[in-house]
């Protein structure tokens, strides 16, 4: 297996000491990240998928769980609704070239003994440890409902029922993780390692949220390449690394799936020019070797025929985000 494809483009490894034993061994490693399956699959979402197709190219059982009942849970859409939506999910994810078990949670979440997991996980967990699992995640978290303490609980017990060795996430994930680390053992579960993928920053800037309720804030999956470039185009761009949603793509979706971003632009402003790492990309654009409008346009440019697979999957698919009533 392969251990820097496995640990490139990660905020945290939980533990890299359980991890590296893992990767050591002879055994099959499995390995599992859950979507809450609400709104379009955007380029954040995309991440994830992206970390998930390095765990796949390494070697490892690769299993997405579309979370249903936690969707719901978490006050996400109408149950009919979060139904209808889990199929145009499922073929996002296999244009963009992910090849994995996808298992709907609904399909087991209500099995007996997982329900007396989850009973179990109550009563080793307290009630405020439980709501601040879920401040990262829960919609409205000033106002949280009970459905929404539940909620990590399932997670948990997820793992468990899923028989996983990795659970994967992003960061806003690491709350409800470290939970199942401390609780699942109390129940006759393992122990999992925890891996969380950086989250991207919105196309407004970091200190706004990259949303599906805000398109303006992200990029679908299946969005038309003028619609890329016209988002880009008008992105939050400083000349400088941090909070750079522009710099963010290129380093979590484009170099890790191309290896190369190719930059046109007239030979009076230097010419073209070809990155093939994206520390030769920071470099020169933290120099102002690279201007903002050429690297928004070589971006956009990269990332939807990035996402053309996906476009033309899902629309031989005939399959879209459907609008929740």
């Amino acid at each position: 297996m392969e251990s820097e494809l496995v640990k490139r483009n990660l905020a945290e490894i939980v533990t890299v000491e359980e991890l590296d034993s893992l990767l050591a061994g002879n055994r099959r490693i499995s390995t599992y990240c859950g979507y809450e399956t609400s709104g379009p699959v955007h380029i954040g979402t995309l991440v994830a998928v992206n970390k998930q197709i390095d765990f796949m190219e390494a070697g490892l059982d690769v299993k997405v769980l579309f979370a249903d009942v936690h969707t719901r849970l978490n006050r996400k859409g109408g149950e009919e609704w979060i139904n209808r939506i889990i199929e145009y999910w499922r073929e996002c994810f296999i244009g963009a070239g992910l090849k994995a078990d996808f298992v709907v949670g609904s399909s087991f979440q209500f099995d007996k003994d997982y329900v007396r997991d989850v009973l179990e996980l109550g009563l080793n967990s307290t009630l405020n440890r439980a709501l601040r699992s879920m401040q990262e995640v829960a919609r409205d978290i000033e106002n949280a409902h009970v459905s929404q303490v539940i909620y990590p609980l399932m997670q948990a017990a997820d793992i468990k029922a899923l028989g996983v060795d990795i659970a994967h996430g992003g960061m806003e994930q690491r709350k409800i993780h470290m939970l199942a680390r401390e609780t699942l053992p109390l129940i006759g579960g393992k122990k999992p390692v925890c891996v969380h993928n950086p989250l991207l920053c919105s196309l407004q800037g970091p200190d706004v949220k990259m949303s599906s309720s805000k398109p303006e804030t992200m990029i679908a999956v299946d969005e038309s390449p003028e619609s890329i470039k016209s988002k880009i185009n008008g992105a939050f761009c400083p000349q400088a690394s941090e909070g750079n949603p522009v710099l963010e793509i290129c380093k979590l979706l484009l170099f890790p799936r191309t290896g190369t971003l190719e930059v046109k632009r007239p030979a009076k402003f230097g010419g073209d020019v070809s990155y093939d790492s994206f520390q030769a990309l920071e470099s020169d654009y933290a120099a102002k070797k690279l201007h903002p409008m050429d690297l928004k346009n070589a971006a956009a440019d990269s990332l939807a025929e990035l996402l053309r697979p996906v476009r033309e999957h899902v629309g031989k698919k005939g399959v879209s985000c459907c609008k929740p009533f």
